[in-house]
């Protein structure tokens, strides 16, 4: 028996069926890999191109900063942050492709201008500011990537594994299910052959 199954027409019938089933959702799961493949070249550019954005401004927020450390020290600076600030998004739950993904929908603008943060300009001095400035510019900046960000590893890691599932079907399920459909249709043969000559011998003996 080819994996516990008698080698019979029912039996026959029924891997002939399943084997279907495989192709049909082998098709299914190729054409979802080919739009996966599809939506992450569309985001691919734009991702590129907000990651060098967000390098660039980085790269000139840092050096702000540490200007103002040298300014106002650890401590001068926490304390021209005070008190904290609570940013707010909206969030909403959503599905592409059947992969379940979180848009940010909107968020409050977060660069503030001097008067908003409550801090007076000769007590912070102008590094203090320009570096609250290049951090607030740079948060804006993560806030309008995280969207894209976030879609492409949930679109990365569900293409990954729809390529699983493909290569589980088409090179273990698949074949698997027609060597089997194969053995009954011989065993069949088989024991038609010999019916069929038992037969004659019977006819040819009477």
């Amino acid at each position: 028996m080819a994996g516990g199954l008698a080698p019979t027409r029912q039996n026959l019938l029924a891997v002939q069926r399943r084997l279907a089933r495989v192709a049909r959702g082998t098709a299914l799961l190729r054409r979802k890999r080919e739009a996966l493949v599809s939506e992450l070249l569309r985001l691919a550019r734009p991702a590129v191109v907000a990651r060098a954005s967000i390098d660039e401004l980085a790269e000139r927020a840092y050096p702000k900063l540490l200007a103002a450390l040298a300014r106002n020290g650890h401590d001068g600076l926490r304390a021209l942050g005070w008190p904290s600030r609570t940013l707010e998004v909206d969030v909403r739950a959503t599905r592409l492709w059947g992969v379940p993904i979180a848009e940010l929908q909107q968020h409050p603008p977060v660069r503030r201008t001097l008067a908003a943060r409550g801090t007076p300009p000769a007590s912070a001095g102008p590094a203090a500011s320009e570096a609250a400035t290049a951090f607030e510019d740079l948060t804006d900046l993560l806030l309008e990537a995280a969207n894209r960000e976030a879609l492409l590893t949930r679109l990365g890691a569900a293409l990954a594994r729809t390529s699983r599932q493909v290569n589980t079907l088409e090179r273990r399920l698949a074949p698997s299910l027609a060597a089997t459909r194969t053995w009954i249709r011989r065993t069949l043969d088989q024991r038609e052959r010999e019916e069929h000559l038992r037969l004659q011998r019977l006819v040819g003996g009477g």
